[in-house]
């Protein structure tokens, strides 16, 4: 690479483009802009070295050392691109197509040399998720899913499967990163009435019995897999596409922990509700997650899926990382604010919050200090455009695009990992920029319609209609839901009825209709005063919470409930929290 100025690609209606990044933004002139309409992808491979898109005609592949085009390959219908970890080989999809000429259909999925654009293994792969090859991070490994099977190969040699994973019904894995040895993650889906499981294994050891960790769960549909960066921990999130309880739009989601330790825990989460977004530290120590019905909740915990530091809550559904790992945004997209909290990891100090309207895409610099948000098509199809800003929130780059013109992405280029230092995080001022477009108004939204006129109706549907409604007789829908509403209210205050809570010295008791279950608190949190010291009350009223807690899981283990491994730890430390808890009281 010529420099360590990270360069921005930029796709859209009208080609791609590279520019500079800060401090410059100058168009870099030794690349030769593509000009056509059909850019269906780019991607920098992950040491930087290569630049790889598809214009509708060919796959062209270019050195970012002097952006001279390597290789361009015929293959008009690719959509997909993705490097192997080293930046070796490009491997490319596009639709599985059968014609008249060619019933069978072809190979769909290509693996190239990245420096010569040679093909070296073609496959078919008919679905577009799940068809990208997996690789070690040193390339020696590379596998597939294939039938169910994962199958592998060794050093990049195709004519040969080396090994295969055939337990029940393998439908998604994932390989670690890091060094050897080599780890990957299996879930297999339950059948009626059997739970589903995520198993992990030390390659090439494959017999059910050699498995390191195992967790069995129920409500999945579907999963996904977040390893950290050293290949020692991966969070393992179940997903349902539908909440029986109808309290979740988004379905229901757990999160589960394991190691190649064999070590097994449930992450818990103190807000009920989907989790919207999950990504381990680059420095692989810790994790953070945005939780709960909004206003969601973003909690950071550490190897032991112990919460260490609360977020608090907030409009925020993604995390962004800098590379470094020293620097968190927190961002709540797809609402037309775009709110970015960003913070320092280290001190847990909010540095600033800001607004960035319409943002639809955020990406870290390289050098963890800038990042870009961007607005894009087809998500938004007016305002499109990108800005690059400084971690203090200063906006120091803005490029607006014409009405006529969309954008589509938006990328920095990567860099290999130690090429850009930590960056010193500081109160001092950055100069800015003004926007040039005009923040979003804060204003509910009004459809035409309603614009100029009065507004009589009521944001929950428990509430009645206005009495002067200029309405005549009630439609039947609106009969209809009237006796819903009624039905509803009726239905919470019987349950109110039924339930009744009761404190009696150092026990609660939640009584119900059907019976009544009773948690035995320790006499040192009960008996335990506040202070005169807001602080001390802090401290007391949070060991409290914990050892609450703690009495709960006692009461599961007595009651012959299986733990996780860190509600056991949890255990462990009672003794602790209640020598604090009394050292605050006296």
């Amino acid at each position: 690479m010529a420099s360590n100025v990270p360069v921005v690609a930029v796709r859209g209606s009208t080609g791609i483009s590279l520019n500079l990044g800060p401090p410059s933004y100058d168009l870099v002139s030794s690349f030769s802009r593509e000009d056509s309409k059909a850019c269906k992808s780019m991607l920098f491979d992950s040491t930087g070295s290569y630049f790889a898109w598809v214009n509708g005609a060919v796959v062209k592949i270019a050195s970012t050392s002097t952006w001279k085009v390597l290789a361009e390959i015929p293959r008009p219908k690719v959509s997909n691109l993705q490097f192997s970890p080293k930046g070796t080989y490009l491997m490319t999809w596009e639709p599985f197509i059968v014609s008249q000429a060619n019933p069978q259909g072809g190979p769909n999925l290509h693996i190239w040399k990245a420096e010569t654009g040679e093909l070296v293994k073609d496959f078919v792969h008919k679905k577009q998720s799940g068809w990208e090859p997996q690789w070690t991070s040193d390339e020696k490994l590379c596998a597939r899913n294939v039938n169910n099977d994962v199958l592998f190969y060794e050093n990049a040699n195709f004519e040969s499967v080396v090994n295969k994973i055939h337990i029940q019904k393998v439908t998604d894995f994932s390989l670690a990163p890091g060094a050897p040895p080599y780890h990957v993650l299996c879930y297999v889906p339950g059948k009626s009435g059997q739970p589903a499981f995520g198993r992990l294994f030390q390659y090439p050891k494959f017999d059910s019995q050699q498995s390191l960790a195992n967790k069995s769960f129920f409500q999945a549909d579907k999963v996904d897999m977040f390893w950290n960066k050293k290949g020692t921990g991966v969070l393992l999130m179940t997903s349902t596409d539908v909440d029986k309880s109808n309290a979740s739009y988004y379905g229901k989601q757990a999160l589960h922990f394991l190691s190649t330790k064999g070590e097994t825990a449930m992450v818990l989460l103190s807000k009920e509700g989907p989790i919207y977004s999950v990504s381990w530290s680059p420095k692989a120590s810790e994790f953070c997650v945005v939780y709960g019905f909004m206003p969601a909740k973003a909690t950071l915990f550490n190897i032991k899926c112990e919460p260490i530091f609360d977020f608090g809550t907030g409009p925020r559904n993604a995390i962004y990382y800098n590379p470094q790992g020293n620097l968190l945004i927190l961002g709540g997209f797809g609402n037309i604010h775009g709110n970015i909290e960003l913070w320092e990891v280290a001190s847990r100090k909010l540095v600033t919050k800001m607004e960035a309207p319409d943002t639809t895409l955020l990406h870290w610099s390289p050098d963890g200090e800038h990042f870009m948000t961007a607005t894009t098509a087809p998500r938004l199809r007016i305002g499109n455009g990108f800005k690059i800003w400084h971690y203090s929130g200063a906006l120091l780059y803005e490029r607006p695009w014409n009405k006529q013109e969309e954008l589509w992405e938006v990328l920095w280029q990567t860099f290999p990992p130690g090429i850009f230092r930590e960056p010193v995080v500081s109160n001092k001022p950055v100069e800015g920029i003004q926007p040039s477009q005009p923040q979003a108004s804060k204003q509910a939204y009004r459809p035409p319609s309603a614009r100029g006129r009065e507004i009589n109706f009521k944001l929950h549907d428990d509430e009645e209609l206005p009495s002067n409604s200029k309405q005549g007789n009630p439609s039947k829908a609106a009969l209809k839901q009237k006796k819903k509403r009624e039905a509803k209210k009726a239905k919470k205050e019987q349950d109110q009825q039924n339930t009744t809570a009761v404190t009696n010295g150092d026990s609660i008791s939640v009584s119900h209709v059907s019976g009544s279950t009773s948690l035995k608190l320790p006499s040192a949190v009960a008996d335990a005063e506040l202070t005169d010291d807001p602080e001390k009350n802090k401290k007391i009223k949070k060991l409290k919470s914990k050892l609450t807690e703690i009495s709960r899981l006692k009461e599961l283990r007595a009651a012959g409930r299986q733990l996780e491994l860190n509600q056991v730890e949890k255990i462990k430390k009672e003794d602790e929290l209640l020598k604090e808890l009394q050292s605050l009281v006296l």
